[in-house]
């Protein structure tokens, strides 16, 4: 079987590897190895699907992952990538987030049998004695060294704080405590996390005298420049109901042509000999290409059906359908509102297409705003029941962005808008 480091370096998930043909060799018999995972919000986003993804390819390839939440770390806060200091969070928020990630983490690993292991650091961090963890792990660590990692370098031009300035030590023995309690030898992050993870290597090497080893990604951007999982609206989550599944298909449709390649190997499991050809296309080829990447990423992440459900919503949008497909984002409107009548930039506003008024008004006077698929030629034209078309009317942003607006007694338009 190929080696799952040549698996990853071809599909561009790599950016550092300690001692390189060390972790090769190992690679060539089964390792457990682990990611950690921020439990700071209720759900993933998708800048974390490049971690996760070379979890799930190092389970492929015959090695057992561990999913480590960070419900202990949490408590502190990374000041990796970060110029201040985290908010302090309580123990029930972090648990509580905690538990939708870990379901989050099912879809993409095979969790049965022990095959991967999804642990939570509150389980021992939580537990230590502060005395007898700074005699028998804080020993190790040398401060000047720790000062020369580029993360706290960062923030001490800011001001770093001493709870922070515990996190090293406490990544490091997270690490520790996987290698001397389920054999884990390699850990693997972002590029951020690249001082922590040696310090975990050299604390492993100090106590118990076995080689550990780790591997950092390189930070995802678009071809625009832009980090991965940003849009006009904010982060793309995992959980459908922060980011449906129609929204999140469409993320992919929307990706630049220079970036179908790069995402295909990173986020789907298709063979690079296939990817190749599938990105080797021009024009309307290369649009069926990213219909691929968007429904095998939105299958990976949401199941095959919402992925059917996805696809078969763009391409009726996209054929020049009506958009009566149920995946296509829904605004619920009371009939009495409609009935009055809502001037169009309002409605465009209302049903989350834009942030705020002006940002419609800007859209529309520019010839961006649709409504049934006909251009607005005044953001101040007044939509009303005459406009719907089958029971629902289409607004759309720009060339990809729609929300369907249909009438319903739940309430006004503002809060009633679905996946």
């Amino acid at each position: 079987m190929r080696n799952v480091l040549d698996e990853l370096e071809e599909r561009g998930f790599l950016e550092q590897v300690t001692e390189p043909e060390a972790v090769r060799t190992a690679l060539e018999q089964p390792i457990t190895c682990y990611i950690g995972f921020d439990p700071t919000a209720k759900s993933l986003h998708l800048g974390s699907l490049v971690p996760i993804m070379a979890l799930a390819h190092m389970q492929r390839a015959g090695h057992r992952p561990i999913a480590l939440v960070g419900g202990g770390t949490a408590l502190v806060g990374d000041p990796s990538g970060k110029t201040e200091m985290r908010r302090i969070m309580s123990r029930e928020e972090i648990d509580a987030n905690a538990q939708g990630i870990k379901g989050q983490l099912a879809r993409f690993l095979d969790f049965s049998a022990g095959r991967a292991l999804m642990l939570n650091n509150a389980d021992w961090l939580s537990r230590l004695n502060y005395i007898d963890f700074l005699r028998d792990i804080g020993k190790h660590f040398s401060v000047n060294r720790m000062l020369s990692a580029e993360s706290y370098k960062i923030r001490l031009e800011t001001g770093l704080n001493f709870i922070e300035f515990n996190y090293m030590l406490l990544q490091s023995y997270d690490f520790l405590h996987l290698c001397q309690n389920h054999d884990c030898v390699l850990q693997m992050g972002g590029n951020d996390q690249w001082g922590n993870i040696v310090a975990g290597v050299d604390l492993i090497r100090r106590v118990e005298g076995r080689r550990a080893y780790g591997v950092t990604f390189p930070l995802i951007t678009t071809s625009a420049g832009i980090k991965m999982g940003k849009t006009h609206e904010g982060a793309v989550w995992l959980d459908p109901d922060l980011t449906s599944p129609y929204e999140y298909y469409q993320y992919w449709m929307n990706q630049d042509d220079a970036d179908v390649q790069r995402f295909l190997a990173l986020f789907t499991f298709l063979p690079m000999k296939e990817i190749r050809k599938l990105s080797d296309r021009e024009g309307a080829d290369l649009r069926a290409s990213k219909e691929v990447l968007a429904y095998e990423a939105t299958k990976l992440c949401h199941g095959e059906h919402e992925a059917d459900k996805a696809r078969d919503a763009s391409r009726q949008l996209f054929g020049g359908g009506a958009g009566g497909s149920d995946s296509v984002p829904t605004a619920v409107l009371e009939k009495s509102e409609l009935e009055r009548g809502i001037p169009a930039y309002i409605l465009f506003e209302m049903s989350g297409l834009c942030r705020t008024r002006s940002e419609a008004r800007r859209l529309i006077a520019q010839g961006g705003g649709y409504v049934n698929n006909d251009r607005l030629e005044s953001f101040e034209k007044v939509i009303d029941t005459t406009d719907m078309n089958d029971g629902s009317i289409l607004l759309r942003a720009g060339k990809k962005r729609y929300v369907r607006v249909t009438l319903g007694a739940e309430g006004s338009l503002g809060g009633s808008i679905k996946p």
